[in-house]
């Protein structure tokens, strides 16, 4: 019974509020994904899960996919080029931002864009979802210069949502060779989620620890709190996009009001149900996580 007082206390403790809803107001998120045309992830997932929690969503794409990579030929444009006379308009008609939520990055530059943005507005949340590697492989696209670039981005954020490869990578330590990129211990976990707060992290939840034991574990932390794990169960099939999914409905849920430890519950069950509603479309390997039968829950976070 103590333990689970404990556990309790920790979790009150860690789950701190980090947006104060005010309000009718409707919160604007700068959201600094990929444009993806098939597979359902990036901005295609940023734009409808967070205006179903009542965001007013600007996209600043940073690279346009006809899919996402898993699939043979596809295709990127870079958008580096545009971005900084993109936001200079927007400076220009004086758009406000009450949250920068980056993923997918086309190029080290791109990281420059993003300081720029957190130099505009102070004030604005900082949310980065490291996307580069996962299961111990960097995805396609990725040059050591951008993946140093991620780190150095990752030192800025408020919240922080790695998974345990993009952790490795953003730490300088190996990726994956002994663990798979996936199962790691309590102690472990703890030791990466600190050493990311050391390294300049507010809030940091480390995704996606399996054991092989039907649950799939996730790791919040921040700065003088607590480290507290959420979990959810684990199904045995992968999906391209969960990962944006999850970091969508996190911040969500803490723009509608919510705790970071509540939001990070919020996540994982609300990926989860989208896998099994995923599990019954055809070819649903491929195409990319279905959720939109499932916002409803993301508006109920508003009540």
């Amino acid at each position: 019974m103590a333990s689970n007082e404990t556990a309790e206390n920790e979790r009150e403790l860690a789950n701190v509020k980090l947006y104060d809803r005010a309000g009718a107001y409707i919160p604007r998120v700068a959201a600094v994904h990929d444009l993806c045309g098939y597979g359902k992830c990036s901005l295609g997932v940023a734009i409808p899960v967070l205006s179903a929690a009542g965001c007013d969503v600007c996209p600043v794409p940073t690279g346009l996919f006809s899919s996402h990579t898993a699939f043979p030929g596809w295709y990127m444009h870079d958008t580096t080029a545009m971005l900084r006379d993109y936001l200079d308009a927007w400076r220009g008609i004086g758009v406000d931002i009450d949250a920068v939520y980056s993923g997918f990055l086309g190029a080290p530059e791109q990281v420059d864009v993003i300081l720029n943005l957190y130099e505009t507005y102070p004030d604005a949340l900082r949310v980065v979802d490291p996307v580069m590697a996962d299961h111990g492989k960097i995805y396609p696209t990725y040059t050591p210069e951008l993946c140093d670039a991620m780190a150095h981005l990752a030192c800025s954020a408020d919240i922080l949502t790695p998974n345990l490869t993009e952790a490795a990578i953003i730490l300088g330590e190996p990726i994956g060779e002994s663990w798979g990129g996936v199962n790691i211990d309590d102690a472990e976990a703890h030791r990466m989620v600190n050493a990311l707060l050391e390294r300049g992290a507010k809030h940091v939840v480390l995704k996606g620890v399996q054991r092989g034991d039907g649950v799939i574990r996730n790791f919040v932390g921040g700065r003088e709190l607590p480290i507290v794990e959420v979990h959810n169960d684990y199904v045995d099939y992968m999906l391209h996009g969960t990962g944006d999914v999850y970091a969508s409905c996190l911040l969500a849920a803490v723009m509608a009001g919510q705790g970071i430890a509540d939001a990070a519950q919020f996540a994982g069950e609300f990926v989860l149900a989208s896998m099994e509603v995923s599990a019954q479309q055809p070819d649903f390997r491929d195409r990319g996580v279905n959720f939109e039968s499932l916002l409803g829950r993301v508006t109920k976070l508003l009540r």
